[in-house]
């Protein structure tokens, strides 16, 4: 009897620990998560209890200071290191070092392989990014807030894939892995659009050194070492490097991770000869080492051995790249962007004026116009012409079973910014106003492209009735 309840608990134990990894890796739990760290940022940042630890949270100093009573020692480091700093310096590397991985991946061996593969995604992304930049300008043009073009050339893969999944078998296939495809060339585009125009002033000594690094690690990597500790460690003195090159922290996740191995350590031979081996020695090994004449409980030290070795031949067997990028995507969505969506989402709405988009002032521009029309019409309308022209002209070919109509339904779904845009917004402007009126658009415009896009999708995907 006690056997039959034992079975029964380690059914149910297995079960549930199924049902928990399918949600932990479901496409719209982390757009859920997100969603809901904006919901709670914006009650903290403006509920009377809150407002006030809210925000003296966000700019508690993190910096490990040194100094000496008569004050001939004053050392910190790193300098002005704040919570909101260290959320968005130090966490969001990680997120960059996966997003790295990711493309690295896509470009190697996924959709952005071949040209064939690639060129309607990297069109379509380009197509993206211009043409809300451009919408951004005509607003805004001259204005102090002509910095912030940049906010809305960015789709938020978490958001828009987390869509399409709940929308089911509406979209085509084809359409979803082109809006994957999409979302991660234009990461690509973003990453260059941060490197190149919101760095700060550039200490060419730091930036040399962590170049110098990089190369050296990339010519460990062109040598065969495949032992992490020879990765990470340059890792961190790569960004602390970045720190304070000028050029923005976070691209050093991006380095590095174009610098990890994908070949793993061990070959397929070597892994199928050594794990039968493994194998043979986990069967043969002493049931009783104690040598009491009684078998020990599975497993005993000899069976603990040959598990640790097994594990260690299967992790080498797996590139260095798939490995981290699988460790880290898990704590990359539900930790550190619900984190950075807490820190960036919460903005304080003194007046009904934060939230009128269409405000036009001598001190803001009309940067709630640039944002929130660039995500909504400027991100769609680039995608689908840039696909329309690239397919008209015979440079790329539609995705199977895709139409026009759903297509241009898809693209709506690319006017999600949301992290990569709040993002760029915090780098774009010093203003707080303009960060805040930068940030309330970006929510009011990604949640109007989600919204247009699913209605547009539920619409085109409805079969006509028939007699």
């Amino acid at each position: 009897m006690r056997l039959f309840s034992m079975y029964g608990w380690v059914r149910a134990r297995y079960a549930m620990n199924v049902r928990r990894r399918g949600l932990m890796e479901a496409p719209w739990a982390g757009g859920v998560a997100l969603l809901v760290c904006v919901v709670v940022a914006m009650l903290l940042a403006n509920l009377p209890a809150t407002k006030l630890y809210y925000h003296n949270l966000l700019e508690t100093d993190l910096s490990l200071v040194v100094k000496s009573p008569g004050g001939v020692i004053d050392w910190a480091f790193p300098r002005g290191m704040t919570v909101e700093g260290f959320i968005n310096d130090c966490l969001m590397v990680i997120f960059f070092f996966t997003v790295g991985l990711e493309i690295k991946r896509e470009v190697v061996c996924g959709h952005l392989s071949s040209v064939r593969r690639a060129i309607l995604p990297v069109v379509a992304a380009a197509g993206g990014m211009i043409a809300p930049a451009l919408i951004f300008a005509l607003f805004n043009h001259g204005t102090p807030a002509a910095n912030g073009w940049g906010i809305p050339t960015a789709t938020d893969i978490a958001f828009a894939v987390g869509i399409l999944s709940m929308l089911g078998d509406r979209v085509p296939v084809s359409l979803k892995i082109f809006l994957t495809a999409l979302a991660i060339a234009d990461d690509l585009g973003a990453i260059l659009v941060i490197a190149l125009f919101y760095g700060g002033e550039l200490h060419l000594v730091c930036l040399a050194i962590a170049l110098v690094i990089l190369a050296a690690v990339y010519a460990l990597n062109r040598l065969g070492e495949k032992r992490m500790i020879f990765y990470l460690v340059p890792a961190v003195v790569v960004w602390g490097l970045f720190y304070y090159s000028g050029v923005h922290s976070t691209l050093s996740g991006v380095a590095m991770a174009l610098v990890i191995p994908m070949e793993p350590r061990f070959s397929r031979e070597y892994f199928m000869h050594k794990m039968s081996w493994l194998k043979d020695c986990l069967v043969g090994a002493n049931p009783d080492l104690d040598g009491d004449g009684v078998e020990d409980d599975f497993p005993n030290e000899e069976h603990r051995f040959h598990l640790r070795e097994m594990r260690r031949l299967a992790s080498g067997s797996m590139g260095m790249s798939y490995r981290l990028e699988h460790a880290l995507t898990p704590y990359v969505t539900f930790l550190i962007m619900p984190i950075f969506a807490l820190a960036n989402a919460g903005v304080e709405i003194n007046s009904a004026e934060y939230f009128n988009i269409f405000h036009v002032g001598p001190e803001t521009g009309a940067v709630g116009l640039g944002v929130f029309f660039g995500l909504m019409i400027g991100k769609p309308l680039g995608i689908f012409l840039a696909s329309f022209a690239a397919v008209k002209f015979r440079v790329a070919e539609m995705p199977d079973g895709a139409t026009w109509r759903m297509l241009l339904a898809v693209a709506c779904l690319g006017g999600i910014g949301f992290t990569m845009s709040l993002f760029v917004d915090g780098l774009a402007y010093t203003d707080a106003g303009l960060i805040d009126r930068g940030k309330i658009a970006i929510l009011m415009g990604s949640t109007a492209a989600a919204v247009l896009g699913s209605v547009l999708i539920v619409l085109f995907s409805k079969k006509p009735k028939t007699e």
